[in-house]
Parts: C-alpha cells; sequence; structure tokens
C-alpha cells in the first residue's frame, strides 16, 4: 500500500476498485430492496421481545410483496413507528377489519403486554403501510456483528485498521 502511493496509477486503480465494492454493495441492497418491496429487505433482531422464535442478533429476511393479500394474525412482521428510527420485529396478535384499512395490533412473544405504548402517540394500531416488510426466513445469529459494532463503536476502528494491515501485508 505504501509503496503504491509513489505509483498514481496504482494508486488511482486501488481507489476505484474500493468504489466498485461500495457500489457494488449499494446496488445490491437496493436490487433487493425493489425485489421484495421494502426499504429495508433484511433486519437484524435487536431485543429479546421474540423469544423463542427469534433471538438478539438474528438476521430476518422481510418480503413485502404481497401488499394486495391480508395480513392475518398470527404473522411476524417488522414495522416503523412515526418519530422512531429503529424497526420492531413481532407478531400480528388482533386484527379489526379487512383490507388496506385493517387496524393490526402486534406484541412479542416475550413481551407481557402489546404494542401499544411503543406507537406513536396517538396512534392505537398499525396500519398495513406502517409494515416494512413480513418474515419469511432468518440467519442465527449472523446480525450479531452489527449489535456488537453498534454496542462497541471502537471496533470499528480495529476492524479498519485490521483489512488495511491485510491489504498492506498483500501488497508486499
Amino acid at each position: 500500500m505504501l509503496s503504491s502511493l509513489g505509483n498514481p496509477r496504482q494508486a488511482a486503480a486501488q481507489l476505484m476498485n474500493f468504489g466498485l465494492i461500495l457500489s457494488s454493495a449499494f446496488m445490491m441492497w437496493k436490487g433487493l430492496s425493489v425485489i421484495t418491496d421494502s426499504p429495508s429487505p433484511i433486519v437484524v433482531v435487536l431485543s429479546g421481545s421474540m423469544e423463542p422464535a427469534f433471538q438478539r442478533g438474528d438476521l430476518l429476511l422481510l418480503w413485502n410483496r404481497n401488499l394486495m393479500a391480508e395480513t392475518n394474525v398470527g404473522e411476524i412482521v417488522v414495522y416503523n413507528v412515526k418519530g422512531k428510527d429503529i424497526p420492531i420485529v413481532h407478531r400480528i396478535v388482533r386484527k379489526f377489519g379487512t383490507g388496506p384499512d385493517a387496524k393490526l395490533l402486534t406484541k412479542g412473544d416475550n413481551n407481557a403486554a402489546d404494542d401499544t405504548e411503543l406507537y406513536a402517540r396517538g396512534q392505537d394500531y398499525l396500519n398495513r403501510k406502517d409494515i416494512v416488510g413480513s418474515v419469511v426466513g432468518y440467519m442465527p445469529f449472523v446480525g450479531y456483528v452489527t449489535i456488537m459494532l453498534s454496542e462497541h463503536p471502537w471496533l470499528k476502528t480495529v476492524m479498519l485498521g485490521i483489512m488495511g494491515l491485510v491489504v498492506v501485508l498483500q501488497r508486499e
């Protein structure tokens, strides 16, 4: 890496390769978003509220293509609450009405009470448009890396340092 600084072509090639990797990852994410019709097609379980169905750190795969289909009681969904950034993974426990105007009530499997306290102020139920997607699959504990990086920011620096060291060692 240090020797490539003397050669502008090699430095430009490395910079372009890095840009290609980043843009490829971004395109794959956006492609997955289009295919699943979900702004966030993959989410990480951040709490134990859905145990034993899902553990903290599980990576969930979402599907939102059945927008016209009925959302049923028992379905595990991910929803966003207005004013909060973190998506919530819970099960639909009650449904009032049918179609896009149906009112949905959710609850975590490991929680004693339903989610009315989690909803936005003045919101008693969810609508279909609040749902980011339904869970169609999961990978156990794969998302734990994300949790570790968010809880311990210094780990990002360590990982970047190790990756940089590997690149330098490969060049020599």
